[in-house]
């Protein structure tokens, strides 16, 4: 079978830090969903994910105000929002004595 395309998925994890793992234990980062009724363990779980994005109890993480960007072999940097911008900036350093 050949598959081209996107893929996703759901899987369901007890107790938490065996999601933690799986989800660590990839070589992509790009997203991450997180569905729990518990909003403070989800957070704390999101913390601890190494993923560029992570939807929290939502479907849709894109938004044009939100930097887009992943970890490990998904990427490094941000595009969009304040940080993407930052890409295109040279900082410069003026001394001066008065």
């Amino acid at each position: 079978m050949k598959f081209s395309g996107r893929s996703r998925r759901c899987s369901v994890f007890r107790p938490w830090d065996e999601a933690i793992t799986k989800a660590n234990g990839t070589p992509y980062g790009l997203i991450s969903y997180i569905f729990t009724r518990n909003l403070a363990k989800g957070l704390d779980v999101a913390e601890q994910i190494e993923s560029g994005m992570i939807g929290l109890n939502r479907g849709v993480v894109s938004d044009p105000a939100a930097p887009f960007g992943g970890v490990k072999q998904s990427g490094v940097g941000r595009e969009g929002a304040h940080e993407g911008m930052l890409e295109f900036l040279e900082k410069k350093y003026i001394a001066v004595d008065w």
